[in-house]
């Protein structure tokens, strides 16, 4: 488990910083551009933490930096430095995800959609070949110099990576600045993009409603999780309770549903006394 920081101490790989510093316009910008090695003109301010819903009964998820830039092309950016086992799959959905926004309804035109850039920056190689980045797009298994040409790209970026002599300095340089986010660390690179970014930082950290921010996220995920804690321990009671009363006899579905939506603790450990007395199901039912 990742020590808890103060918000002081984070460095932009940390999520919610991130999400914080890419609000601004010409910070978006710079680290697109340096991803990228191209200048990236945005068109609108980005939007953090962008919920995507495909449909009311669909999974949502929340995408942590969405952008368009001046030429139609849209990226998503995701800081994680919490080790996932699905980031390549989950790059796939985000894909769906994104397209489903982007093409209006009924639309029979599917060269509206826009090109697109999914793009993760882990402190971890998800790969485990060294590199500091890797892009992937649709090529044809027969024929490598065929590519699909659906305009869709996924970039996934290791601060750790070892291949400085074949990517930009300046994006190793801003990998690096990632984890050692500091005015230390960014006034010794080359990097005017990046010196402008940890001037963006330095306003985040040293800002009153950021603090209140960060402070209403630890309180949430603290939430969170004992929520999580509770519904386990209710969840293992209910279960309890079921097993004792397959001894006594088979087990009504609707008792079973009854007994596993009930999250109140005193309530579920006076069932589990009922179910242990119990001789019969019908004296368990009568009881409750």
């Amino acid at each position: 488990m990742k020590e808890k920081k103060a918000l002081k101490d984070l460095n932009l790989i940390d999520r919610f910083l991130f999400a914080e510093v890419m609000e601004d316009l010409q910070a978006n910008q710079d680290v697109l551009s340096i991803i990228l090695g191209r200048d990236i003109q945005l068109v609108s301010p980005p939007h953090t933490e962008k919920e995507h819903r495909i449909s009311p009964l669909a999974r949502s998820i929340r995408m942590d930096v969405f952008s368009r830039s001046e030429d139609g092309i849209v990226y998503d950016v995701e800081a994680q430095n919490t080790y996932q086992t699905d980031l390549e799959k989950r790059s796939r959905y985000y894909q769906s995800l994104m397209d489903s926004s982007l093409l209006e309804a009924g639309a029979a035109n599917y060269n509206q959609l826009n090109d697109s850039y999914i793009i993760v920056i882990t402190d971890y190689d998800i790969f485990g070949l060294g590199k500091y980045c890797y892009t992937f797009k649709a090529v044809c298994e027969e024929n490598a110099n065929l590519s699909l040409g659906d305009g869709a790209v996924r970039i996934f970026l290791n601060t750790r990576g070892t291949n400085g002599d074949e990517v930009p300095k300046e994006l190793v340089e801003f990998l690096h600045y990632m984890e050692n986010t500091t005015d230390r660390a960014a006034a010794e690179t080359e990097s005017e993009r990046i010196r402008r970014i940890q001037e963006r930082v330095n306003r985040a950290k040293k800002s009153e409603a950021v603090g209140m921010r960060f402070m209403r996220e630890i309180e949430e995920r603290n939430a969170a999780r004992e929520e999580g804690r509770t519904e386990g321990i209710a969840q293992g009671r209910s279960e309890s309770i079921l097993e004792v009363l397959e001894n006594v006899g088979d087990v009504p579905e609707n008792v079973k549903e009854r007994i596993r939506s009930q999250k109140d603790e005193e309530v579920l450990i006076k069932w589990l006394l009922l179910a242990a007395k119990a001789e019969s199901m019908e004296d368990f039912v009568k009881a409750m």
